[in-house]
């Protein structure tokens, strides 16, 4: 008798495995080791990292600064602002980097890593994420038209006539990705996937309205030399991109020398970052392992949520907390004006936005989400509160700055307690029945887009069209005795066609002499 076959041993089997391999011509090789193939997807064992890279931390370190700077401000008012006042000038004049502070310094320069990453998330998104499909984008982007438009004619009607608020209308648009983001995961399983990509598409198209607002609106007198230099220097990267040069030492020297030229133009040099990061590629090629957009994204993303949002708010947030401060801005109109636009603007704007764009039939809700999710999700978009600072740096007067400051903190800590709240609530938790799943507003008024279910079999997944399961007819039979033949086979007393369905109206059956198995 035969023996069957040794298996071989782990070594065996990679020797083999080893011994197999025939290398392609002209490419790299196939295979690779595993730590290496680990590496390249982005598996990272330090813990450090990995909780960087976590969606709350971001959300966690925001607070954790913003508690600081208010503790900062509060206790050592004078410290705070002589270290975030002090001149660092830098360059020649012609440069115009002579007469900024420390904290100009952090909201042109190191806020500037931070839109680069918004913007090489939005060429990823644009591309290839949530906003890739028209019918997936028209959400998202019709939810942040009206969470943009409803905040700033509410912040408008109620600062009109202020003196020194003649732009105070454009801080309440935008919305806190990284908070936003943070505050939902706190929610745990009670919110639903599709509310998340529905929130990210919102908060990069806030994000970028905000951009355009800053780029258009908040500018100190355009330099057309300046700025054809910096339109020669972008074209020059997005040139490197198209030819596959990724370098570090071609494109940081790029992206210094373009964020300079931006600055002296006139144009806020966080828009800079902006334009580099949407020239980055977001497809990767054959032989590469991941794109572009998703390593640099991999990379930059937790030295933007440790390292640069923390800062700027550590030297934006530190608003006296005293009750005269308090009460002055509880009676400032350009204070009401931007937490009120925050918070019910949203909450008003962005459900609007998205039934506008469902009911003309241009957007269908996603998985899961229902309208009772746009109310917690308006509630989130008013956490508006890194872009917010730095547009109401941009829009006010100095003078007015720390009162919009903390109405745009009251606005963000009452618009997360109000979400969470919202999300835990049995509302938000089972939805409204008519609105479940993906349908147009027409399909959720007047029924659904198929047969509506009858019967509670139907409801879980049984036949449609009201038809009911095929039943018996008569008497159960006895043990031992052939069963009776099934409506399905055989015609019977309640009109049913041979080898078609019962009728749906079931009727009383005769009681009488069982059928004969063979009908004549």
């Amino acid at each position: 008798m035969s023996q069957p076959p040794c298996e071989p041993g782990p070594a065996g089997r990679e020797t083999a495995r080893k011994q197999a391999f025939v290398p392609r011509q002209g490419k790299r090789p196939a295979w690779r080791p595993r730590q290496l193939r680990a590496r390249a997807q982005g598996a990272d064992r330090n813990g450090f990292v990995v909780f960087l890279r976590a969606e709350t931390t971001g959300g966690l370190l925001l607070v954790g600064a913003t508690v600081a700077a208010l503790i900062w401000a509060n206790v050592a008012p004078g410290f705070y602002h002589t270290v975030w006042s002090a001149h660092a000038g830098l360059g020649p004049p012609w440069l115009h980097l002579t007469d900024l502070r420390a904290a100009d310094w952090v909201a042109d320069a190191l806020l500037a890593v931070f839109f680069f990453v918004v913007g090489v998330e939005l060429k990823r998104e644009l591309t290839v994420g949530a906003l890739a499909d028209r019918a997936s984008a028209a959400l998202p982007v019709a939810a942040a038209a009206g969470g943009m438009i409803a905040p700033a004619l509410i912040c408008l009607a109620l600062t009109h006539g202020t003196p020194g608020a003649g732009r105070a209308w454009a801080i309440p648009v935008a919305t806190d990705i990284a908070f936003a983001l943070g505050v939902l995961s706190l929610a745990g399983p009670r919110a639903p996937a599709g509310l998340r990509t529905v929130l990210l598409g919102l908060a990069v198209a806030d994000d970028l309205g905000g951009i355009l607002l800053i780029a258009v609106g908040f500018n100190n007198g355009i330099s057309p030399g300046w700025l054809a230099a910096a339109a020669t220097l972008l074209a020059t990267a997005a040139l490197a991109h198209r030819r596959r040069y990724t370098s570090p030492l071609l494109h940081v020297p790029l992206a210094v020398a373009t964020w300079v030229c931006v600055h002296a133009a006139g144009v806020h040099a966080t828009v800079a970052g902006v334009a580099l990061g949407l020239l980055v590629r977001a497809r990767p090629d054959p032989d590469e392992t991941e794109a572009p957009a998703t390593r640099l994204e991999r990379h930059l993303g937790p030295i933007s949520a440790a390292v640069v949002i923390p800062v700027f708010a550590l030297s934006a947030t530190g608003v006296s907390l005293a009750p005269s401060a308090l009460l002055h801005a509880a009676g400032d109109p350009i204070s009401r004006g931007v937490a009120i636009g925050l918070v019910a603007g949203k909450l008003l704007g962005v459900p609007a936005g998205a039934w506008l764009a469902v009911l003309l039939g241009a957007a269908r809700l996603p998985d899961g989400v229902r309208w009772a999710h746009f109310v917690p999700l308006g509630l989130l978009a008013g956490i508006g509160y890194t872009v917010s600072l730095l547009l109401a740096g941009l829009a006010l007067p100095d003078t007015r700055v720390e009162g919009a400051s903390t109405a745009i903190l009251t606005a963000s800590v009452v618009a997360s307690a109000l979400a969470l709240v919202a999300l835990r609530t049995p509302l938000a938790a089972a939805g409204d029945p008519g609105a479940r799943g993906p349908g147009t507003l027409a399909e959720q008024a007047g029924g659904r887009a198929g047969p509506i279910p009858r019967t509670r079999r139907e409801s879980d997944g049984g036949p449609a069209g009201g038809e009911e399961p095929p039943r018996r007819a008569g008497r159960r039979p006895r043990r031992g005795r052939p069963s009776r033949p099934s409506p399905t086979t055989a015609p019977d007393e309640r009109g049913g066609a041979p080898g078609g369905p019962a009728p749906a109206t079931r009727t009383r059956v005769r009681r009488g002499p069982r059928p004969s198995p063979h009908p004549r």
